[in-house]
């Protein structure tokens, strides 16, 4: 069993009419190549372990080409809580952007496969479907080199007003802030959100996508989010601290509500004045680390969405990131609404 220790208030928050999603998320559209390798295979590709590096296509063809057998899955940050979502019951829509070509259509039908709406027009021309090798090393760490291809190309034009404000939360994936166009469309779909007194969440992805992009970050929780989520390296990196508690002290002042993740230590839930710490579920092993933190969103949107205090929106949390690191890839593979159920959170 989980425990807390919780000094909170219940979530309060309700939306202005009822949504016909409960989360749209909006986010790199990538089909995963995952594979196993031992350290020595990081090294020779100067892969800082634990990250994500943006490479060129060329890069990844070599990476590939030396890599041993692969399994290919439909992936993506975002893409990944919302199909988490789905697993536990609820109803998501998600924003990405894909070629006409073989991956793009893995991807398509693959989120609409398991009841989440995608409707953004594949992108007819010269740029593929993004994909993203993930090299996963035996200690279950997962190491990503990823070519954004086409889904960078996302822009303004393709955040529809009416699907915004069709979605109770919001939830805007950080790796998409490397490109400027992408910044437009966040800034589009958090506009909308406001204007339909609904609520915007976003994750801040990876430690050195905050480091590319801190002035910004922290420039749109300020103005923009209400739920943030980050793991303990990526917050640490926002406010350019070794310390834990000091970077929780900060993100405390400076967002509505912080969901902070920490790995086998747990998470850490922020709000105002409010404080719960709620354990990590216990794996029999950890085969690989890739989505849990996505996962983990999932599962704290889901409570969220329904009312659940902060406390009890953790603990789905960090069931659906246990079931994800007990096996290969980032989308579950047990019925996540089971397991929630058979553990008395829903």
């Amino acid at each position: 069993m989980m425990s807390s220790n919780t000094t909170e208030t219940p979530n309060m928050a309700q939306p202005t009419a009822q949504p016909r999603f409960d989360v749209l998320a909006i986010g790199n559209a990538i089909v995963d190549i995952i594979g196993r390798c031992d350290d020595a295979f990081l090294a020779r590709f100067d892969a800082p372990k634990g990250h994500m590096l943006l490479v060129e296509e060329p890069t990844i063809l070599e990476i590939y080409n030396a890599m041993g057998p692969a399994v290919e899955i439909s992936g993506g940050s975002a893409a990944n809580t919302v199909a988490g979502l789905a697993s536990l019951g609820g109803s998501a829509a998600f924003i990405g952007k894909v070629a006409k070509d073989t991956f793009g259509e893995i991807f398509a039908h693959d989120i609409r496969a398991i009841g989440v709406a995608f409707d953004t027009p594949a992108a007819d021309g010269p740029t593929p479907t993004a994909r993203s090798l993930i090299l996963v090393t035996p200690d279950g760490q997962r190491t990503m080199n990823t070519f954004l291809g086409v889904s960078p190309e996302l822009d303004s034009g393709a955040i529809g007003k009416e699907t915004v404000q069709a979605a109770g939360i919001t939830y805007l994936e950080g790796y998409l802030f490397d490109r400027d166009a992408a910044k437009a469309a966040f800034e589009a779909a958090a506009g909308f959100a406001r204007d339909a007194g609904r609520k915007v969440a976003l994750t801040l992805s990876d430690g050195f996508c905050v480091d590319r992009h801190r002035d910004a970050f922290l420039g749109l929780i300020k103005k923009d989010i209400d739920i943030l989520f980050a793991n303990e390296d990526e917050i640490c990196s926002l406010y350019q601290t070794s310390s834990f508690d000091n970077a929780a002290k900060c993100i405390a002042q400076d967002a509505e509500l912080a969901v902070l993740t920490r790995s086998e230590k747990g998470s850490v839930v922020l709000s105002g004045s409010g404080r719960s710490t709620v354990e990590a579920y216990p794996v029999a092993e950890v085969v690989d680390t890739t989505g849990a933190g996505d996962l983990f969103a999932a599962g704290f949107l889901f409570g969220y969405s329904r009312g659940f205090d902060n406390a009890r929106s953790a603990r789905l949390g960090a069931l659906a990131a246990a079931e994800i690191i007990s096996h290969v890839g980032a989308r579950p593979e047990a019925d996540l609404k089971k397991l929630a159920i058979d553990k008395g959170l829903i």
